[in-house]
C-alpha cells in the first residue's frame, strides 16, 4: 500500500481533514464539527476517531501511515506546545506529545494555522518553487506566515508571522484592534476594516459614489466600484494597498523573500489588488528586496490541510 499522511486544519467551527500521498496528492478530504465544549477536550478525541475510521475504510495499515500534521488557531512553540489557544478553550500543553500518545505513537507535527497555511502555499500553492515566502491573508482578520528555506519561522513562543498586528496606522484616531493595540494592519486590511474605512470616507466627504446608495455595501462592492473607476472606492483601495505595501516592505527588510503571496477572501479582487500592492511595495521596500515577486494564493481553504501534510512530508 502507498504511504500516506493526514493533514488536519483545526478551525473554530470545523476541522478540515485530508489524506495525502507522498507525491502531495490529496486523495480524500472531509470536515467534522469542532466541539469546543468542556474546554475543547473532545477535539483531539474526535480527530483520532475519524483517523481510525478512515484507516479502516481505506484499508490502510498503521505501518503505511507516515504521520499526522495539524494546524492549530493559536501560538505553538517549536516543540509543539500550545500556548493558551482561546478559540478552542485550550490551555498550555504539548499537543504533539498528547496527540501522538492518543494515536498509539504515530508521528505528529503541529503548527500555528496561519503559518501552516503559508507552508501549504509554499509547498503546492501560489508560492510553489520558492524557498522564501511571505503569506498575507486578508479575510475577517489579517493573518500570515513567513517561510524561509522551506521552513516555518516560528519565533521563541510561536508568535512569528502575526502580520495582522503590525502597527501601520499612527493617526490619533486609529482604530483599536481586537488585540488591544491601536493601528494594527488588521484594523484597515481586513474585509471589515476596509468597509469601515470606506464608511469613514463617505461620512467625511461629499464625493459622489454608488456606494452611498447602499448602507450595507461589502468589501466586494468597494472593489467592484473601484474597478469601474469610482473615485471614492479608488481612494479606499489605494489606501489599503499603501498599508499592505508598507507592511510587506517591513517584513521583507527582515526576511528578504523571493515571493509575497496574498490570500484570503479579499484576494478575490485578483490582479487588480495585487498590482496596486506591488506598486506601493516598490515605493517602500529596501532596494535589495525589490525583486520579490507577488502572487495570489491558489489553495483557498485547503491551504491549511496541505501545509499540515507538508509538516510530515517535507
Amino acid at each position: 500500500m502507498e504511504k500516506i499522511c493526514f493533514g488536519i486544519d483545526v478551525g473554530g467551527t470545523t476541522v478540515k481533514m485530508g489524506i495525502f500521498t507522498t507525491e502531495a496528492k490529496l486523495v480524500d478530504s472531509w470536515e467534522i464539527p469542532t466541539r469546543k465544549e468542556d474546554e475543547g477536550s473532545h477535539i483531539l478525541e474526535d480527530i483520532c476517531n475519524e483517523i481510525d475510521k478512515k484507516l479502516v475504510e481505506k484499508k490502510i495499515s498503521r505501518e503505511d501511515l507516515l504521520g499526522v500534521g495539524i494546524g492549530i488557531p493559536g501560538p505553538i512553540t517549536k516543540d509543539g506546545t500550545v500556548l493558551n489557544c482561546v478559540n478552542l478553550g485550550w490551555g498550555v500543553f504539548n499537543v504533539e506529545e498528547k496527540f501522538s500518545q492518543m494515536l498509539g505513537g504515530v508521528k505528529v507535527k503541529a503548527g500555528n494555522d496561519a503559518n501552516v497555511a503559508a507552508l501549504g502555499e509554499n509547498w503546492q500553492g501560489g508560492g510553489i518553487g520558492f524557498e522564501d515566502l511571505i503569506l498575507i491573508t486578508l479575510g475577517t482578520g489579517v493573518g500570515g506566515g513567513v517561510i524561509i528555506g522551506d521552513k516555518i519561522i516560528t519565533g521563541s513562543n510561536g508568535a512569528a508571522g502575526e502580520i495582522g498586528h503590525m502597527p501601520v496606522v499612527y493617526d490619533e484616531d486609529a482604530e483599536v484592534c481586537g488585540c488591544g493595540k491601536k493601528g494594527c494592519l488588521e484594523t484597515v486590511g481586513s474585509a471589515t476594516g476596509i468597509v469601515r474605512e470606506a464608511k469613514k470616507l463617505l461620512a467625511n466627504t461629499d464625493i459622489p459614489t454608488p456606494l452611498r446608495d447602499n448602507s450595507d455595501f461589502t468589501c466586494k462592492d468597494i472593489f467592484d466600484a473601484a474597478k469601474e473607476g469610482d473615485k471614492a472606492a479608488m481612494i479606499v483601495v489605494d489606501k489599503l494597498a499603501e498599508y499592505l505595501g508598507i507592511a510587506a516592505a517591513h517584513i521583507a527588510a527582515v526576511t528578504n523573500p523571493q515571493v509575497i503571496v496574498i490570500g484570503g477572501g479579499v484576494s478575490k479582487a485578483g490582479k487588480f489588488l495585487l498590482d496596486k500592492i506591488e506598486e506601493k511595495y516598490m515605493e517602500k521596500a529596501f532596494k535589495a528586496c525589490r525583486n520579490a515577486k507577488f502572487a495570489l494564493a491558489t489553495l483557498g481553504n485547503d491551504a491549511g490541510m496541505y501545509g499540515a501534510a507538508a509538516l510530515i512530508l517535507c
